[in-house]
């Protein structure tokens, strides 16, 4: 154990040696006079660079009748603009030495580039021309709404998470956007009308609605001149209303029972609500999430799966501008029904609120979470998007070089309370997947 300790600790501060050649005062910002915010890391590492441009729009900021709309842009953004048109902004980048990839949540849009520095300018170029001038015609948006519609109806039948996930949500939640998935209604995909679509680009696709991290082997001036030639002349747009929905209390568990004929062994799912990311029990959430159920010594795995009551388990923590949920989940072994699952999973996380965890259990997740931050700060990658999910999820990048510390003073007393104030019976929604209705529920 000893040697485990010490090679850990060697690995650790390896890492942590390589991750503080970045501080925060190693990055620079500025603000454009439309509103848009650029964040620049100069890292001469190697001779590449990339960009993330967050978006703060997600299915957070959709209504009735047009939710998915966010997710559809994320497709929609790589189909055409003014200057290159269809699937011309892949082949740019690609014929470039580039590449890209995009994600929507409920929170954000993200679109990331990763490019050879010395085509920085085309970046700026291809991502200009998308946000100014995208193509929204009829006849695009029929394909993608089909490519969309797909996507869900696979997710759906291919994912017992994805199905879980919907049903729960839409329970959990009575009143505040996080009710519905990212990728939205089916009826609502089929209904979006070129009207929805171009008013909802204007209006979160303005500049004053995003923020951009720039790292790698570039120059401030460099990325300040392409900003003001590229993304200057876009005009901003009246900020977008906020978003005014507040969850109502939780005050008394709520179920729901999926049955879908393929599962061949019952799943459960628990929602509980949490605070938004921005919340000081952010950390000791977060450490908790590790405790219960990464690597094999985790208090799910050992409890279920070591037990042969599961075949898999997990738990999530999304980071969210709003109070959202803390998700545990567990998958069934052959012969074991949904509610001695259920139990059993229920058994793990109260012995947690009813008698803590040890210090031994905090110090490993510690420095799991120690050492996925100092990792994430390895590469140019990592850091651009971290440093963009801290400016938009805590409100200031500078708060990412607080992180170790503030991860390092969780105690174990603050694990028990954050279990016991969020993790009971009152506050959590069950998800009950199984080929057919369980009767000793």
């Amino acid at each position: 154990m000893k040697l485990k300790q010490s090679a850990l600790a060697l690995m650790l501060g390896l890492m942590i040696s390589s991750a503080q050649a970045t501080e925060a005062r190693d990055i620079q910002s500025f603000t454009l006079k439309n509103g848009m915010k650029i964040l620049v890391l100069e890292d001469a590492s190697i001779p590449n660079a990339n960009s993330y441009l967050f978006w703060k729009v997600g299915s957070r900021n959709e209504y009735p009748g047009i939710t998915g709309i966010s997710h559809f842009f994320e497709h929609m953004m790589f189909n055409g603009a003014k200057k290159y048109g269809p699937k011309m902004f892949d082949q740019t980048m690609e014929a470039a030495g580039g590449a890209n990839n995009a994600y929507t949540t409920e929170d954000l849009t993200v679109y990331t580039n990763w490019f050879p520095a010395n085509v920085l300018e085309t970046i700026f170029d291809l991502e200009a021309d998308r946000i100014a001038h995208l193509d929204i015609n009829a006849k695009m948006v029929e394909s993608e709404r089909g490519v969309v519609t797909s996507e869900r109806s696979t997710g759906l039948e291919n994912s017992n998470f994805q199905t879980m996930h919907e049903e729960l949500k839409g329970v959990a939640f009575r009143a505040h956007p996080y009710s519905w998935p990212v990728i939205g209604h089916e009826s609502d995909i089929k209904a979006w009308t070129l009207h929805d679509l171009k008013r909802f680009h204007k209006t979160y696709y303005a500049p004053n609605n995003a923020v951009m991290v720039v790292a790698g082997d570039v120059k401030l001036a460099e990325v300040k001149r392409l900003a003001e030639q590229y993304f200057a002349p876009i005009p901003s747009q009246p900020e977008p209303e906020a978003v005014r929905t507040v969850e109502p209390e939780q005050k008394g568990e709520r179920r729901v029972y999926v049955q879908k004929a393929s599962v061949s062994s019952p799943n459960i799912l628990l929602g509980f609500h949490i605070p938004a990311s921005s919340s000081p029990d952010y950390y000791a959430l977060d450490l908790l999430n590790s405790i219960l159920s990464q690597g094999n010594s985790s208090r799910l795995y050992q409890g279920l799966v070591d037990k042969e009551l599961a075949v898999d388990v997990f738990s999530y923590l999304p980071m969210s501008f709003d109070p959202n949920l803390f998700y545990t989940m567990a998958i069934a072994s052959p012969g074991v029904k949904a509610a001695e699952l259920e139990a059993a999973l229920i058994a793990v996380i109260n012995k947690v609120a009813k008698e803590g965890v040890s210090q031994e259990e905090l110090e490993k997740a510690k420095n799991q979470k120690l050492m996925q931050f100092y990792r994430e700060m390895e590469t140019i990658n990592g850091k651009a998007d971290i440093i963009g999910t801290y400016e938009l999820y805590f409100g200031s990048y500078q708060k990412l070089f607080d992180a170790p510390k503030e991860y390092q003073k969780v105690t174990a007393a603050d694990i028990q309370r954050v279990a016991q104030s969020y993790l009971k019976k009152s506050n959590r929604t069950v998800a009950v997947l199984d080929s057919a209705e369980d009767k000793d529920l």
